[in-house]
């Protein structure tokens, strides 16, 4: 006999993982750093340099990469900002720069952990970008390695179409910008200024989202609310691994004596770590809401199953009488009491209904629901 089953009878099993977020868990957590992964190359490649001063600016769109080589003896201050990473273009526009190789390949790393290193007179602040993803609500990650040297700040993207650095354009356009007037690391600085600030919208989204879900499990709990709160616990720490690297990033720029930092820009780069240590505590708070929903979704679980105990057990203690009764005068003995009397039915039924209501008037009195 074949049988035709109905979609919707087992679709909703189907959901369950996507509900719980088990692939995310798998993107999230899928990280071996002994296992070297395959950087894709980019289909394209896109190089934008600003070449200024507090005077002149020339901003221009190059089609490739070595036509960005004069650019380092412009006695001006050059941002190569290159969007889609080629091994090839690297290593091209690396060798030209004097950028060393173990400095190429955290570039071309994927998923490094954010991180900052100087060789040979070049300095590399790798980190990450944060967007929010409205329509799948996940917090997305790019990669960003930001190359400081002498005058010149080359910043290697993965993805051409978004960054946060659109406001620095435009303050560098304006005459009258102060980024215009100084070197090149208080570029960098702005840059990391930026995307630590961008930290800042992404963690107001998931906050958006907890305050929601806080509302939600206080009034009503069901599988739902605890699929919602395993989500947001991970990407709160997908949050957490590219923030709090950052923390120790821009704590070994301020320390370091590089020739590269000039003693003024110090000061602003120690505000940007004050800024990222208020992200790293904002995630740490967010991280125990969540906890604390997490328990409080536990409570109203056992609260409601308490009640439903209490609901049977009241139905179980008023029940009872009415067995008893019940047995005592289905005994199979010749003489029972009121056996025969015409009276002896209604006897038995009254005391079946007084006993449970007494006992209904005890319980409220003694408060016990």
């Amino acid at each position: 006999m074949n049988v035709k089953l109905r979609p919707e009878k087992y679709l909703k099993y189907l959901y369950l993982p996507n509900l719980f977020g088990t692939q995310r868990t798998k993107e999230i957590l899928s990280v071996n750093p002994t296992i070297v992964p395959q950087r894709a190359e980019a289909e394209e490649v896109c190089v934008h340099v600003f070449d200024y001063d507090a005077d002149t600016i020339v901003e221009k769109e190059l089609d490739k990469v070595d036509e960005a080589f004069p650019f380092k003896t412009s006695k001006r201050v050059s941002w190569i900002n290159i969007d889609g990473l080629r091994k090839a273009d690297i290593d091209l526009i690396s060798e030209y720069f004097g950028i060393h190789a173990l400095l190429i390949e955290d570039i071309l790393s994927v998923s490094q952990r954010p991180k900052m290193d100087e060789v040979e007179g070049v300095m590399l602040c790798l980190l990450n970008m944060l967007y929010y993803n409205e329509a799948k609500q996940t917090v997305e990650v790019e990669q960003l390695s930001i190359v400081l040297g002498d005058q010149f700040v080359i910043s290697f993207q993965e993805d051409a179409s978004r960054d946060v650095f659109n406001p620095l354009r435009e303050r560098l356009r304006l005459p009258t910008s102060k980024a215009r007037g100084r070197s090149a690391d208080y570029l960098c600085y702005a840059m990391l200024d930026m995307i630590v600030d961008s930290y800042f919208l992404v963690m107001d989204k998931l906050g958006d989202r907890i305050e929601l879900l806080e509302e939600e499990v206080v009034r009503r709990s069901n599988k739902r609310s605890l699929a919602r709160i395993n989500q947001l616990r991970k990407e709160l720490i997908v949050l957490k691994r590219n923030i709090a690297p950052v923390r120790d990033l821009i704590g070994n720029i301020v320390r370091s004596e590089s020739d590269l930092l000039d003693d003024r820009t110090t000061k602003y780069f120690k505000d940007v770590h004050d800024h990222i240590i208020q992200a790293f505590d904002l995630i740490e708070n967010y991280r125990d809401v969540m906890m604390s929903l997490q328990d409080l979704y536990m409570s109203n679980v056992n609260l409601r199953l308490n009640e439903v105990m209490k609901v049977m057990t009241i139905v179980t203690c008023l029940l009872a009488p009415a067995t008893v009764i019940g047995g005592i005068f289905g005994m199979n003995f010749d003489i029972i009491p009121y056996a025969h009397h015409e009276w002896g039915f209604y006897f038995a039924v009254g005391g079946m209904f007084i006993v449970p209501l007494v006992m209904l008037y005890i319980f409220k009195r003694r408060g016990w629901f």
